[in-house]
Parts: C-alpha cells; structure tokens; sequence
C-alpha cells in the first residue's frame, strides 16, 4: 500500500462521523459570534449613521452600495485564497482564519462607532471603517462557512447541525434584536422612565436617536464584539475538520474555478439565488425595524419586548425543523414558513394603524409570526450548502468549499446590502429627516414599503425560486457515498 502524504491523513477520517454535542455546540458558537460582531452593523448601523452620526439618507445608502460592489469581487478571492490555503496539522485548514482574523474584525467593528465629535458626520471616515469591517468580515465568514462542509458527509448530522447552530445564532439575534437597542437605551442621555409594554416593566431608557448618544452605541458595540470574539475561540477550539481537499486539489483551485461552478452546478445557481432573494427580506426588515417602531407604531420603548417574542421560534422550536422537513419535504418546508412570514408582516402592518397602535398584542403576534417564518427560511437554508459542495465535487471531482461558500456568502452580502441600500434610498425618496422628531406621512409610507410590502413580494419570489431546487435528500446522499468510496479507492 502506498504511503499517505500528511495532509490525506486528515481524509481517512470517518467521513460520515457523528457528532458529539460538544462539536455542535461549538460550531454553532461561531453563528453565534457573527451575530454578535456583523448583525450588529446589518441591524443598526443605517439608524445610527442617519440619526446619531449624522449623515444623509442617501450618503449613508450610497456607503453600503460602494462596499457591497467591493465586495463582489473581494469574496470569490477570498474563496479562492482559503481553498488553496495549506493544512496544517496542528490547526486545520480553516479554522486558524477565525483567530487571525477574528481580532481585528472584532476592532474594527467597534471603530465604526467612534464616539469621537471630530469625526461626527465624516462620510468618509464612516465609508473607511465600514469597508475594512466588511473586507475582513469576508475572511472569517467564508472560511468559517467551509468548516461547516468539512464536518461530516452524513446527511442527518448535517440537519441536526444545522438546528444547533440556529439556535445558537438566533440567540445572538435575541442579543442583537432585542437587547442591542434596550442597551442602548439604557446607556443613552435624556432617560425617561417609560413602560417597556412587557408585564408592565418600567425602566429609564434615553433617546438612542439623539447625536449625544454615540458613546452609549459605543460602550455597548465593543462590549458584543469582545464576546463575539470569545465564541469564535470557542468554535476554534472545539471542531475537527474531516472532510478536506487534496494537497494536489488545493494547489490546483484558481479564482476562476468561481465561474466554473456556477455554470455547471445547477444546484448552487437555484440556492444562490433563494440566498440573495432570502436576505434581501430579512435585511429589509431588519434595517428599517428600528425606523418602523420609532416613527410608524410610535412606540420605539416596545421594541426590546416585541423582539424577546418574537425571538422565540427562532431558539426554542428549532427543533421542529427537521420533523417539519421529514413530514412535508425541503420544499414544502420553505413554502410553510415563507407563508408565516407574510401572514405576520400583514399583521403588523395593522398594528400601525391609527386604531391599533397601541394594542401591544398585534406587535407580538406579528413579530412572533413573521420571526418564526424568517428565521426558519433563511435559517435552514444553510443545511443545503454542504450538499451543494458535494454535488459540485461529484461534477468536478475538484473539492472548492471555499470558492462555494464564497459564492453563497457573496450572494448573502449582496442581499444583505441590498437590504440597507434600498430602505436608505427609499426613505431619502420620500423625504425622510434624521432630525425631526416626528416624521411626515409621505416618510412614513416609505418606511411602510421597506418593512412590510416589499419583503411580502420577495417571499413570493423566493417560494418560486426554490421550487426549482433539483437536489433531493436520495440523489444526494447517493452521491455523498460515492465520493468517499472514489476517496478510499485513491488511498489504496
């Protein structure tokens, strides 16, 4: 038998290993962390730098446009660059990206709310510091989105990992969505002391709107990047890659390898685009939430409780996800929780009514809905990237995680900007002003827009677009046991 180059001997690992809790777990804690250190600036980041900072609608849109283009052509290098990059055995392939990375990602992240006044209003310096966030971001997300393929082949695990990580993610998206601004307003000047809507809580929150408030964003941004960082070293320390390329399949991975999966995995096209449709929704509503409960409902005070609800579904029935499936297929699945979604955007579109704006019961059964539906969606949709990277190799014979999850992240950026920069531009079209207290109607009906209506019709789309999905649960466990068969054939 011939003898084994170091870094195969990482392939004769159990490719359909079953994962202990403890490798789940921390996986997940790496969702966890981008939450913590991204979701923030996808949640916040528009509000604070058209309120607080001080800077147009339009200008703070125009920066997100600029560095999502950036970042076209940034992350299939990035993919690139992480799929030829050497194993090495001590530390694996992908998983030293999270501590290299993970530090100055987690600085940098903080420095774009720099409560310092000379630097208030700055289009520049704000333009700067999110483009090096962004940049860096790329080189711990498309590595740590490989390590999810590199994992295990076994179909169940897969899905299973995929419930841990959510919830572990949607925990973060609770300490995001719901604590992030309470927080805030804990931390920011002019408290009042006002009912919270949640068992008749009443706390002093201060005006997070106000351009006094910049250290409170600050303080409380740095304290969610150094415990994203944590997790990261967390996820660092407790996974073991199985599943990964040759020495020689390495050193053969081009930049142009990005166009050729494209073109011929069929499966990667359908899901890269749910992708996009899927976060383009998501980030909608998230940007423009904030604006929503100060301006249209009126009750930003609400928006902590409203949020615990509606975080629910996405940490405590996770588990449901892969009943759900079992019962009525991936497809059907994704139809289901589209369906959820819109129902709870109509509903709280009722809520800003002007007879319902004070029913507090509408807030929570529509956010509870609407979360339920988004999170699983755009939650378990990522189950289905380990089974493109397969289906891609069974097409290539040529093993590129990283090209693959560079794509599907790049697809999810681009949704994700699309998500700021449309709202942005929306709300300057229809004459929205950071400085006023209250907002005019025609400001508030482009809020509406951005928050209910246009994320209702990409639903739609993003039902009709899944329902070309050609990979089945058979045909790609099927082609998973050929590969590792091939595989072992090679060793021999």
């Amino acid at each position: 038998m011939a003898s084994v180059p170091e870094q195969d001997a990482v392939e004769q690992n159990d490719e359909f290993a079953k994962l202990s809790w403890r490798e789940r777990i921390s996986y997940g804690a790496g969702d966890l962390a981008q939450n913590l250190i991204f979701g923030t600036i996808g949640s916040m980041l528009l509000f604070y730098l058209t309120t607080v900072y001080g800077i147009s609608a339009a200008a703070g849109a125009t920066i997100f446009l600029v560095v999502r283009w950036i970042n076209v052509f940034w992350d299939p290098w990035v993919g690139a660059y992480v799929d030829r990059h050497k194993f090495n055995p001590k530390v694996g392939k992908y998983r030293p990206f999270l501590i290299k990375y993970g530090i100055p990602l987690t600085i940098l992240s903080a420095m774009l709310f720099l409560p310092i006044p000379a630097v208030r209003g700055n289009i520049l310096y704000a333009f700067l510091a999110y483009m090096a966030t962004a940049m860096v971001y790329s080189m711990v997300n498309i590595p740590y989105g490989a390590l999810n393929a590199s994992l295990t082949r076994d179909n169940d695990e897969v899905s299973t990992l995929t419930t841990v990580r959510m919830t572990e993610a949607n925990i973060g998206n609770l300490l995001v969505y719901t604590f992030l601004p309470l927080f805030v307003q804990l931390a920011s000047p002019d408290k009042q002391l006002k009912d919270i809507g949640f068992f008749g809580i009443k706390l002093h929150l201060g005006n997070y709107a106000s351009p006094k408030a910049g250290g409170a964003y600050f303080l409380v941004m740095a304290i969610y990047m150094v415990i994203g960082f944590a997790m990261l070293v967390f996820t660092y320390s407790g996974v073991k890659e199985r599943i990964l390329p040759t020495k020689e399949e390495s050193a053969s991975v081009k930049y142009s390898d990005l166009f050729g999966e494209i073109k011929r995995n069929k499966p990667l096209q359908i899901l890269g685009l749910f992708f996009l449709i899927g976060f383009t929704f998501m980030f909608f509503g998230n940007t423009v939430w904030p604006f929503y409960m100060q301006y249209n409902v009126g009750h930003p005070e609400w928006m902590a409780s409203i949020n615990l609800i509606g975080s629910i579904p996405g940490i405590f029935l996770v588990f449901l996800w892969p009943i759900v499936r079992r019962k009525i297929g991936k497809k059907g699945f994704f139809y289901l929780f589209l369906s959820l979604f819109i129902v709870g955007s109509l509903v709280l579109w009722a809520w800003s009514l002007p007879g319902f704006k004070d029913q507090t019961m509408l807030g929570y059964i529509g956010r509870f809905l609407q979360q339920w539906g988004l999170t699983a969606a755009t939650g378990y949709m990522w189950s289905m990237v380990p089974e493109v990277v397969s289906y891609g190799e069974y097409k290539s014979k040529k093993r590129v995680a990283g090209i693959i999850n560079a794509i599907m992240g790049l697809f999810f950026k681009i949704g994700l900007a699309l998500g700021g920069i449309i709202p942005g531009y929306i709300n300057a079209f229809f004459k929205f002003d950071g400085s006023a207290a209250h907002q005019s109607a025609s400001a508030m009906m482009g809020i509406q827009w951005s928050m209910i209506w246009i994320p209702i019709v990409l639903a739609v789309v993003a039902m009709l677009i899944m329902s070309r999905y050609p990979l089945s649960d058979k045909r790609i466990a099927e082609i998973n046991v050929e590969l590792e068969a091939e595989r072992k054939a090679k060793r021999v």
